[in-house]
């Protein structure tokens, strides 16, 4: 597996995504631990505290070359204000999923896109993986156009996927290969 300790900072139309710091934690516990954000996740953060630490967790494992997990966040351009993140994990060498979420305020803008597509970048130009899938609740139909949106292909339904906190549901799995990423159209 190769990876970078820190992934460098990307600017999209209306986003700057960054890696995680201790200071998100506030703009991040605004939308996370909300009913609507929380409906199509598996990690449910309950309160501020419980976020503060996820932050903290995340942050602490920023300088470790071998750390698996990188968390980002995604931050309006134009109020400077976290609206969204994302995150990519590594499973398997050279395969990760990615996530990514973002503040109701915020549903609908083409922020989403811009956060998966970033991701993707991230991942195939500069982890240098060959493949990366991600998983999205199957009444979330609007991460299922986002993934499609940003060329991943649906691959197959699972009705009774582990969906967190000993919560299982359908789930539909959207995959892209690195071919497929560099050979897309612009």
């Amino acid at each position: 597996m190769k990876t970078l300790s820190i992934l460098p900072a990307l600017e999209t139309a209306g986003l700057i995504i960054r890696e995680i710091a201790r200071a998100d934690w506030r703009g991040l516990a605004r939308f996370m631990t909300g009913k609507d954000y929380q409906r199509h996740i598996t990690m449910r953060l309950k309160n501020a505290t419980d976020v503060k630490a996820f932050v903290a967790r995340n942050v602490s494992r920023q300088d470790d070359a071998r750390r698996n997990v990188f968390h980002l966040v995604a931050e309006s351009r134009e109020t400077g204000d976290v609206i969204g993140d994302g995150f990519i994990i590594f499973h398997r060498q050279n395969a990760v999923e990615i996530g990514w979420g973002l503040a109701p305020d915020f549903w609908g803008r083409g922020f989403g896109t811009e956060i998966g597509e970033a991701l993707l970048g991230l991942a195939f130009e500069r982890l240098h993986v060959e493949e990366c899938w991600s998983k999205v609740m199957a009444a979330n139909a609007a991460s299922a156009r986002l993934a499609r949106r940003i060329g991943m292909d649906h691959v197959k339904s699972q009705a009774d996927y582990p969906t967190g906190g000993g919560r299982f549901g359908p789930v539909d799995m959207f995959k892209l290969t690195r071919e497929g990423y560099f050979n897309r159209p612009y």
